[in-house]
């Protein structure tokens, strides 16, 4: 009897398996993606099969995720006046955008439809304490509401500060909305979170709490990676930094200040995460989507949500057009660089024409493996002319890329699979050649502390420094 079970276990986990690497073998990932969750199976049975169910399929192709916006975006339809609309998806403005970089506003509103936006004023923060003091008095000074959404809310100095602020606000009759991320605050007691509800915020987890066997692997593996802050429908905050001391202290981070028509592309973004997320707003929309001040000079702003909601990963298809069409210049810094193979051939492509292709990434991780990953792709970027730093000093946590002094890509998603393929994020696209070359300068600035890898200098390390590399290069798609 027990020969009879474990012949027929044996024959249905090898069923198990071949399926599983069928449906991996006809997915549409990254064919490095393919490989490496293959050889997980083979490596680790049974344990390798259940990360795969749980961490590794793809629900941006099972549409699990479409159905879950699909009454949002229909109450939305519903409850907003043809102003709102166009505001958001109206593509006249696309117009005022120079002529070569058209085709690119329309892929990025192409797949979460939101457009352009003229009559925004910028302030591109580098400083952890200068946002902090920003934030702090636009949060002092709001009047009718304050829409909230982090990775990492901690509870630390400043992040205490913060949430005093917000409840502050709720006591004085402010409509304050207040979006967790779940797992990646795992640590933090719903107590925590119970103080501020009943001071009056509206607190949500962005994870669904009601997991069940079929979802359990979207709600652990996809995380929500934005940070967005909407005041009074006037005022937003977006980019790279968290609520955090190592934030607003210790690292170097690039976020933004918005005000004009661009802030209501954050709160539509907002309030659909919101609403999904189990969140109620039964206010007037247009509440939240007040009239802007005509400004001149404006910036065109682009604001890009991805998430595995898309049928495609746009902030990715964005990433590589803008590399592609760079004809002078393109200079990156992110600090997780394990970038899908289309990404890595545009990059080396770009280099290989002639274009001075810069790449700025931590000299020190803030994960282990993390740094071994990044340098996986030294030679190859090196030997195709990329020209590559490391910065010492404080940890680069920036998300930047600008190009040819026009377009600046600003906001949460790193250079790797996780951000492209995996979280929610959200990315800012600035057409405008001042901002563009503020950015420039901020990146030339950065490299007075940095340090370049030449490829004659990274070809001389002994070898067993350089040991560790292919091994995590192997599973690079899955960091």
């Amino acid at each position: 009897m027990l020969q009879i079970f474990s012949n027929t276990f044996t024959v249905l986990y090898i069923l198990l398996v071949a399926g599983t690497v069928l449906i991996i073998l006809t997915d549409n990932q990254d064919s490095g993606r393919k490989i490496s969750w293959i050889l997980i199976i083979g490596l680790i049975p049974v344990v390798g099969l259940l990360c795969y169910i749980v961490f590794g399929l793809n629900w941006r192709r099972a549409g699990f995720f479409q159905r879950r916006h699909k009454n949002f975006l229909a109450e939305f339809e519903r409850r907003s006046d043809e102003r709102i609309k166009n505001l958001l998806f109206g593509h006249a403005v696309e117009g005022k955008i120079r002529e070569d970089y058209r085709e690119l506003a329309r892929l990025l509103s192409e797949v979460d439809k939101i457009t352009v936006s003229d009559d925004n004023d910028i302030e591109i923060i580098t400083s952890g304490k200068r946002k902090f003091d920003a934030l702090t008095e636009d949060i002092r000074n709001a009047r009718d509401h304050i829409h909230m959404e982090y990775f990492y809310f901690k509870k630390d100095m400043g992040s205490r500060k913060i949430r005093a602020l917000l409840m502050q606000k709720a006591r004085e009759g402010v409509k304050v909305r207040f979006i967790h991320e779940n797992i990646a605050n795992i640590e933090i007691s719903s107590r925590y979170y119970n103080e501020m509800k009943k001071a009056g915020v509206e607190v949500v987890p962005f994870t669904n709490t009601r997991i069940t066997h079929l979802t359990i692997g979207a709600q652990l593996n996809y995380r929500d990676h934005r940070k967005i802050v909407v005041i009074d429908g006037k005022i937003g905050y977006t980019g790279g930094m968290n609520i955090s001391d190592d934030y607003f202290v210790r690292w170097r981070d690039t976020h933004m200040r918005i005000t004009g028509e661009a802030v209501s592309s954050l709160q539509y973004s907002f309030m659909n995460s919101f609403i999904t997320s189990g969140g109620k707003i039964q206010e007037d929309y247009a509440r939240y989507f007040p009239r802007h001040a005509r400004l001149f000079p404006a910036k065109l702003i682009q604001i890009v949500p991805d998430e595995p909601d898309n049928q495609w990963p746009v902030i990715q298809m964005g990433t590589v057009w803008a590399v592609q069409h760079a004809k002078k210049y393109i200079y990156i810094q992110t600090p997780y660089f394990v970038p899908p193979e289309p990404l890595l051939q545009a990059l080396e492509s770009a280099a290989l024409k002639g274009a001075d292709v810069r790449i700025m990434l931590p000299k020190k991780a803030d994960l282990c493996y993390m740094g071994p990953a990044n340098r996986s792709y030294y030679t190859e970027c090196l030997e195709a002319g990329i020209r590559i730093f490391e910065k010492t000093g404080n940890f680069i946590h920036s998300k930047t890329l600008v190009s040819d002094d026009y377009l600046s890509i600003l906001g949460s998603a790193n250079m790797d699979y996780r951000s492209f393929e995996i979280n929610y994020e959200i990315n800012t696209y600035i057409y405008d050649e001042t901002v563009a070359r503020e950015n420039k300068a901020i990146f030339l600035k950065d490299m007075e502390s940095c340090e370049e890898v030449t490829l004659e200098a990274w070809e001389s390390k002994p070898w067993y420094k350089k040991l560790l590399q292919p091994v995590i290069r192997l599973f690079a798609p899955l960091l």
